[in-house]
């Protein structure tokens, strides 16, 4: 296995005197998309601020792209590929669509700023509607249209990983949706994710991975085909949290992996059904016809 693009080894980290994290390892690999699970409280957001910087680990490592970042400054991390968006997405609603994204291209810029441009038209290209509100204060705009505007902000820096927090939190249903298209869309790119999520049945849509939390430890991580419905249920409790829709994509989507092949039998057998059908009812109908037409004449 090659070496990860990103590395938390034994990590502890808290606020004041309270521990919140026990001992935290995860590795995730060159355009994986990791999704970290669990219930409020079991130090999901607080391992995004260890890696973003905005908590200092205790104890233990953080590692990018094999570097040891533990002791940088956040704006330090961001220079070396690492992007963030914030839980709550923490647009600047005074300024515009584009001055946000300005000061997200900051690091970008001082490295290179013949880069800024070309990188400003992909996101444009990538986000048309944020084009299309360039000049519009992003405190005017929809919770929905926000969001975009805090993952475009992460992506213009062009990172190597990008940190994903609770991007559906105070999102109706329909807006989720459109976010995680955006974040699928993302993906394809071959960005490396971690998406922190308290809306499981979204999340499991796109990961690769999953690490579940439980009190600030790793309860249990691997690869979305070896995670079912009941361990989350007997480790974290949070099977309630998935309907049987949810359960059955995530198995589908284990299945396409595994093995895309057994699709194209299932198509065959299926078509030849509705070609019988089709010639039994025809037969019965005119059967009914040639019989009625007598009694008419009788009478």
């Amino acid at each position: 296995m090659s070496e990860p693009v990103l590395e938390i080894e034994d990590v502890d980290a808290g606020f004041g005197a309270s521990q919140i994290l026990f001992g935290i390892n995860l590795a995730v690999a060159q355009g994986e998309i990791a999704g970290v699970l669990g219930l409020n409280g079991a130090g999901k957001s607080v391992t995004m601020k260890v890696i973003a910087g905005l908590i200092p680990a205790w104890k233990g490592a953080v590692r990018l792209n094999g570097r040891d970042i533990t002791g940088l400054a956040p704006e330090q991390r961001v220079g070396l590929g690492l992007g963030h968006v914030p839980q709550g997405r923490q647009v600047f609603p005074e300024l515009t669509v584009e001055e946000n994204l300005r000061l997200g291209a900051y690091t970008l810029r001082r490295r290179d700023k013949s880069r800024y441009a070309p990188s400003l038209a992909a996101t444009w290209e990538r986000f048309p509607k944020l084009y299309e509100r360039r000049r519009q204060a992003a405190g005017t705009m929809s919770g929905g249209e926000q969001a975009a505007l805090a993952v475009a902000r992460a992506l213009i820096n062009e990172p190597t990983v990008v940190l994903v927090d609770e991007p559906s939190a105070g999102l109706a249903p329909l807006i989720v949706r459109d976010v995680f298209d955006t974040l699928k869309q993302v993906a394809t790119t071959g960005v490396t994710m971690i998406l922190v999520e308290q809306n499981v049945a979204a999340a499991l849509q796109l990961v690769d991975t999953v690490t579940l939390l439980q009190t600030g430890t790793v309860a249990w991580h691997g690869p979305l085909a070896e995670l079912d419905r009941s361990m989350l249920a007997t480790r974290l409790g949070i099977g309630r949290m998935l309907g049987p829709s949810t359960a059955a994509a995530a198995n589908k989507r284990a299945v396409k992996k595994k093995a895309v092949p057994e699709k194209k039998p299932a198509a065959k057998k299926a078509a030849p059904a509705k070609k019988v059908a089709a010639k039994k009812t025809v037969p019965q109908k005119a059967a009914a016809t040639k019989k009625a037409a007598p009694r008419k004449r009788a009478t």
